[in-house]
């Protein structure tokens, strides 16, 4: 047994599905300005990113510096929340199994103070949860004042690892400890039932983008956008004992499902006012719905079913040559997938501009969706920051989140003009 397998297992499955997808998530992809305004873009999204966010915003007006080509290449985020350390648990748990057959023929007090602590330690583990998100995209775009043009592909993964116990390890651990059964006649290793399970959920996509902007009889300008777009969905379920993880399983086509077909997001944006200094727009993602049920090889596992469905978003923003302020909510609700909390953000954010050499970002971000029954880990308030800088016309985009769960970073390199 080796007491740092769950390590090299989570991982493993992090690799395995960034490889076999390419690029993966349920959640929808964000650029680093995008994750440090609180995932806001819907009416805000320059060329790059309007792909992935609102296609509708490649025609729309943009500063002059980035309205003939955009290139995001390529832009990364990863979050994670592990509140319980999860990990630890299990190596800790790991090792006392080991440390118990080690004593059990030598020191039979030992071992069964041993059998003491891997009650406290398996009640502690039962349905502790940790979640780690990571995203992965590019974009390009050449905007132009016919027809707008752009290219994507993006992708998100979300991965629990979920502590189970088995009330019957209790019993027999309890017996060892009270002197009722020897510990020299137990085998811990083939025994215990309680498990570890990490359960994936995986979309890549990628698509094309084409926008139009149109003068109306009032004078302001009306965007409208489509990505047809060609979209994979993954699961990875993977249940073993705790005692008897194998990193090497990651690879097995066994725990894995995918399904794939095409896709298509429209969008709109609106700039009005007397400079049309105000700007609305709205997104519908994943017009055909589609899903994918998991894979069950282990007796306890049950069948979870990742769900695309058509997300609708909406925002307003007010900007200047110095500023952008703006806010958006999703106007429909993402369904968890296994462990996870259903989402439906309402969110603010804010850029102040140098000169274009500096960008100032911040946002926050509230889930309406938020259930504290939910079996995984929940998400509620989010805060952002970061820092866009230009540097001789490479742009570098950072960006951070922090929230009483999750701790996450952006980065994006690109440029544009």
């Amino acid at each position: 047994m080796k007491a740092n397998r769950l390590s090299k297992l989570s991982l493993a499955i992090g690799l395995s599905v960034a490889t076999t997808s390419a690029l993966a998530s349920p959640q929808a992809f964000m650029s680093a300005r995008s994750f440090a305004m609180g995932g806001t873009g819907v009416a805000v999204a320059h060329p790059s990113a309007a792909p992935s966010a609102n296609p509708a915003m490649m025609a729309a007006e943009q500063h002059g510096w980035a309205d003939d080509f955009g290139l995001m290449l390529p832009s990364v985020n990863a979050r994670a929340a592990d509140e319980e350390e999860v990990i630890d648990q299990v190596d800790d748990i790991q090792d006392q199994i080991e440390q118990f057959e080690d004593l059990k023929f030598s020191n039979q007090a030992d071992a069964q103070a041993k059998a003491r602590q891997l009650v406290d330690n398996l009640e502690a583990f039962d349905r502790d949860t940790m979640r780690a998100n990571a995203g992965l995209g590019l974009g390009l775009a050449i905007p132009s004042n016919s027809l707008s043009f752009g290219f994507f592909a993006n992708a998100n993964l979300t991965a629990t690892v979920r502590g189970e116990l088995d009330e019957n390890d209790l019993d027999l651990l309890n017996d060892i400890a009270n002197g009722v059964r020897p510990p020299a006649t137990t085998d811990l290793d083939t025994e215990l039932n309680s498990r570890g399970r990490i359960l994936a959920s995986a979309v890549a996509e990628a698509g094309i983008s084409i926008a139009h902007s149109f003068m109306l009889s009032n004078g302001n300008a009306l965007q409208l956008g489509v990505s047809p777009k060609y979209v994979q969905l993954q699961t990875f379920q993977y249940t073993e004992e705790i005692s008897d993880f194998e990193d090497d399983d990651f690879d097995s086509d066994e725990y894995e499902t995918d399904k794939s077909g095409f896709n298509l997001d429209i969008g709109a944006a609106y700039a009005f006012g007397a400079e049309n200094q105000w700007n609305a727009g709205v997104v519908v993602k994943n017009l055909i719905p589609m899903e994918l049920d998991s894979a069950q090889n282990h007796p306890s596992e049950e069948k979870y079913t990742l769900e695309l469905n058509p997300m609708v978003t909406a925002g307003i923003a007010h900007k200047s040559d110095y500023h952008v302020i703006t806010a958006e909510v999703d106007l429909t609700k993402k369904e968890a997938f296994g462990y996870e909390d259903d989402t439906q953000w309402l969110a603010l954010g804010a850029e102040f501009d140098a000169w274009r050499y500096a960008q100032l970002r911040a946002g926050v971000r509230h889930n309406l969706a938020s259930n504290d029954d939910n079996d995984g880990i929940e998400e509620d308030t989010q805060f952002t920051a970061g820092l866009g800088l230009n540097i001789i016309g490479v742009r570098v985009d950072i960006g951070a989140l922090y929230s009483s769960a999750d701790v996450g970073a952006a980065l994006e390199l690109g440029t544009s003009f």
